[in-house]
C-alpha cells in the first residue's frame, strides 16, 4: 500500500539549533498515527514542515505522491491541518467561518451547505453554530476548528495537539471525529503529549525526543522493545537511554 503521507530525512535547523533531525515517517490510508513527545521535542516544527508551512533544511515530504515543496498547491489540496495556534474570525459564527473556507477550497454551493450541516451535526455544534466565535468556549472553538479542517474531506489530516487545554467532554468530541475519519479511510497524523490519548486512538506511534525519532511501531511493539507496561514508561525509557552516553562521558 502506498503511503498517503511520507517524510524522508526531514531536518530543520534554526541557526545552531537542530530542532528536527533525520525524521522518517509515513501514514497509510485508514490509519491514525501519533507523534508523541514532550513540549519542545519538535512536534510542531515537524508538522509545519509536513504541511508545507515551514521549509525543511533537508529532506522530502510527499502527500498522496505530491512533493510538498515542488508541487505545493496539489499537495495542500489533500491536507486538512489544525495547528496549535489556529484562530477563528471572532466576528463570524462557526457556520459563516465554514462557508468562507468552503468557498476558498472551491466547493460548490450544492456541496457546501449539506457538508456544513453534516459537520455541525457530527460535532454537536447546533447550539453555538450561529453565535459569534468570540463568545464561544475553548472547547466550542476547537470543535469549529476541527470542522474547518475536515470541511473539504481531505485525504490527509494533520492535527497539532487537538485536545490540549480541553475538558474531557470536549476532548471526546475530537476523539470521535478522528475515529470517524479513520473509518472513512483518511490518513491521520496527530501530535500529543498525552500518552493515554495515543494508547486509545493510534494504530502506530512515533516517539519524538529532542528532534529525533526514538522509536516507532504499534503500542505492543513499543512496549515489548522497551520492556515497559505502559507508553509513559516506554517513552521515559528512551529518554533516559538518549541521555546515558552524555552521563557516562561526564
Amino acid at each position: 500500500m502506498t503511503a498517503m503521507l511520507l517524510a524522508q530525512g526531514l531536518q530543520k535547523q534554526f541557526g545552531a539549533v537542530s530542532a528536527v533531525q533525520s525524521v522518517n515517517l509515513e501514514v497509510q490510508p485508514g490509519e491514525v498515527v501519533g507523534l508523541l513527545g514532550p513540549n519542545g521535542a519538535g512536534k510542531t516544527t515537524t508538522l509545519r514542515m509536513l504541511t508545507g508551512v515551514l521549509a525543511p533544511t533537508a529532506g522530502q515530504v510527499t502527500v498522496r505522491g505530491w512533493d510538498v515543496r515542488a508541487q505545493p498547491l496539489a499537495a495542500k489540496r489533500c491536507i486538512g491541518f489544525l495547528s496549535g495556534d489556529t484562530q477563528l474570525y471572532q466576528r463570524l459564527t462557526p457556520r459563516e467561518v465554514l462557508r468562507y473556507f468552503g468557498r476558498l477550497y472551491g466547493m460548490t454551493e450544492t456541496s457546501l451547505s449539506p457538508r456544513i450541516a453534516e459537520l455541525i451535526s457530527d460535532l454537536e455544534m447546533r447550539s453555538f453554530a450561529d453565535r459569534p466565535c468570540r463568545t464561544l468556549s475553548s472547547g466550542q472553538k476547537q470543535r469549529a476548528n476541527i470542522a474547518r479542517a475536515l470541511l473539504h474531506r481531505p485525504e490527509v489530516l494533520m492535527l497539532d495537539e487537538p485536545t490540549a487545554a480541553l475538558d474531557v467532554v470536549s476532548g471526546q468530541f475530537i476523539h470521535e471525529a478522528i475515529l470517524r475519519e479513520r473509518a472513512a479511510g483518511r490518513a491521520i497524523l496527530f501530535s500529543t503529549h498525552f500518552m493515554s490519548e495515543a494508547e486509545r486512538l493510534c494504530d502506530r506511534i512515533y516517539l519524538l525526543h529532542e528532534g529525533r525519532i526514538a522509536d516507532h511501531g504499534t503500542l505492543t511493539e513499543l512496549l515489548t522493545r522497551s520492556g515497559c507496561n505502559n507508553l509513559t514508561d516506554a517513552f521515559l525509557h528512551h529518554a533516559r537511554a538518549a541521555k546515558s552516553p552524555a552521563i557516562s562521558a561526564a
